[in-house]
C-alpha cells in the first residue's frame, strides 16, 4: 500500500537500517532486516540519505522482496548536506530543516546510512536531531550495529566502552592517540572501539600491534553479516605471534581493552 500523508498531523522519521555489505557483492536482503523493516521501507515516499546511488541500490533489494509501493524513480531522495570543501563550519541547522519538510507535510520520512545503523557513526544524526527540534516523531527500526555486534562478538567489556572513530593518519600522531587510548580503556576499564577505511584496515593494525602492550586485548571483526565474517581476539603477543592480512575492500570494527 502507498504511503499517504497524515491530514493534520507530522509524519514520522523512521531510521531505516541498511545492510553491512556496501561495496561487497549483496546477499539476501531479508537474511540481514527484519521483514517489518523491509516492508516499511517498501512503503515510503520520501527519503533522506548519504548517497542518493547507494540509496537507490538499497531499494532495488528492497522491491526484489516487497514490491515497492511506487516507482523507483518518482521515490523522492534527497542527499544529506555537507561542509563545505576546506570549511570547519558545520552545516547550518536551516539546511537539516529544509530535509523536514515530508514530514512537516505529513508524509513519513526515511533516514538511511551507508552502512549500518542510521545516527550512530554517522552524519544523519544531525537530522534525527531537528526532527526532534521540529516536533516530528523518530522511529528508530531494528537492525544491524556493526559497532554492538563487533562488541557482543569481541568478548571485551561490553558493560563500559566507547566509540572513538577514525584515528589520524599520520603515523607520529597515531601512536600518540592510540597510547593515549590504551591509558584511558587502562584507567576506566573500558573498550575502545574504532574504525578506519577499508583499504587502511592493514596499516591500522601494524599500528595497533606496534603501540600497544604485550597484554592489551585485541579484537578485530571483518565482514560482518557476510558469508565471509570473522572475529578474532587475542592479546597483543598472541596477535604478533600470529599475524594475519586484513582485507583491503571490507569494513573492520577494531576494540582494544588495555589490562
Amino acid at each position: 500500500m502507498s504511503e499517504r500523508p497524515h491530514p493534520g498531523k507530522l509524519g514520522t522519521l523512521l531510521l531505516v537500517p541498511n545492510t553491512l555489505d556496501l561495496g561487497l557483492a549483496p546477499g539476501p536482503l531479508d537474511e540481514v532486516l527484519p521483514q517489518d523493516v523491509i516492508r516499511r521501507a517498501a512503503g515510503l515516499a520520501h527519503w533522506a540519505a548519504e548517497d542518493a546511488k547507494t540509496a537507490r541500490a538499497f531499494l532495488k533489494r528492497v522491491d526484489a522482496v516487497v514490491p515497492l509501493a511506487q516507482p523507483l524513480q518518482a521515490i523522492q531522495i534527497t542527499e544529506l548536506p555537507r561542509p563545505r570543501k576546506g570549511s570547519r563550519e558545520p552545516v547550518p541547522a536551516a539546511e537539516w530543516q529544509a530535509l523536514l519538510a515530508p514530514a512537516l507535510a505529513g508524509h513519513d520520512l526515511g533516514l538511511i546510512s551507508e552502512a549500518g545503523l542510521p545516527a550512530v557513526a554517522d552524519p544523519g544524526a544531525a537530522l534525527v536531531a531537528a526532527a526532534h527540534a521540529a516536533g516530528v516523531p523518530v522511529l528508530p527500526l531494528s537492525g544491524p550495529s556493526s559497532l554492538l555486534m563487533a562488541l557482543s562478538a569481541s568478548g571485551l567489556n561490553g558493560q563500559s566502552f566507547a566509540f572513538v572513530g577514525y584515528l589520524p593518519q599520520d603515523a607520529a600522531p597515531r601512536t600518540a592517540r592510540i597510547r593515549e587510548l590504551e591509558v584511558l580503556s587502562r584507567r576506566l576499564g573500558q573498550t575502545q572501539l574504532l574504525i578506519e577505511t577499508p583499504y587502511r584496515n592493514a596499516s591500522l593494525l601494524a599500528a595497533l600491534l606496534e603501540s600497544l602492550a604485550p597484554a592489551t586485548r585485541l579484537s578485530v571483526s571483518v565482514g560482518l553479516t557476510t558469508p565471509s565474517a570473522f572475529t578474532r581476539s587475542a592479546t597483543v603477543s598472541s596477535w604478533r605471534q600470529q599475524p594475519i592480512t586484513l582485507p583491503d575492500r571490507v569494513p573492520a570494527v577494531f576494540a582494544l581493552l588495555a589490562g
